[in-house]
């Protein structure tokens, strides 16, 4: 069990879940994992869907680990770069010459070019766009570095 809670590397650990007393596998936060390896041919679940959760399910998977992702929340999948210029970076450009909501629009654009449909493979989409989700909650869109595949080809649960 790995655990992909929290923000900027601030570990979350949920309280009272039951039955954890009891758990007799390898629990784990994010912040303390480092390789994929040790978990080869093992089953995985990540619980978080943040770029942590994203990152180590496909560490796990190309490890040879059986990685499985919960999903909770709707969440923004963008990839890591747009036109060979990183989506970060970008984004700083564009929201100097034009107001977030078209940002926005522009990002979801591609986003679906590049990455196709998420809520295909059980990723829904809030109804806000990423940046403006991020100024209003502080909630990071998810950069895709290759996890997104993973979950389309069947690899990732």
């Amino acid at each position: 069990l790995v655990v992909a809670t929290g923000e900027n590397a601030e570990p979350v650990w949920p309280d009272g879940v039951e039955g954890m007393d009891v758990y007799r596998g390898t629990m784990m936060h994010t912040s303390t994992y480092k390789r994929g390896d040790e978990f080869a041919g093992k089953k995985v679940l990540v619980v978080g869907c943040g770029n942590s959760g994203m990152e180590v399910s496909l560490d796990l998977c190309d490890n040879g680990a059986k990685a499985s992702m919960v999903v909770r929340d709707k969440l923004h999948v963008l990839p890591r770069d747009i036109l060979g210029i990183s989506t970060f970076g970008l984004s700083v450009f564009l929201l100097k010459w034009f107001p977030m909501k078209w940002v926005d629009a522009l990002f979801l654009f591609f986003s679906r070019l590049i990455l196709g449909d998420t809520e295909k493979y059980g990723l829904q989409r809030p109804k806000i766009g990423p940046l403006q989700i991020k100024k209003s909650t502080g909630k990071t869109p998810v950069l895709d570095i290759g996890a997104l595949r993973k979950i389309r080809d069947g690899e990732i649960k």
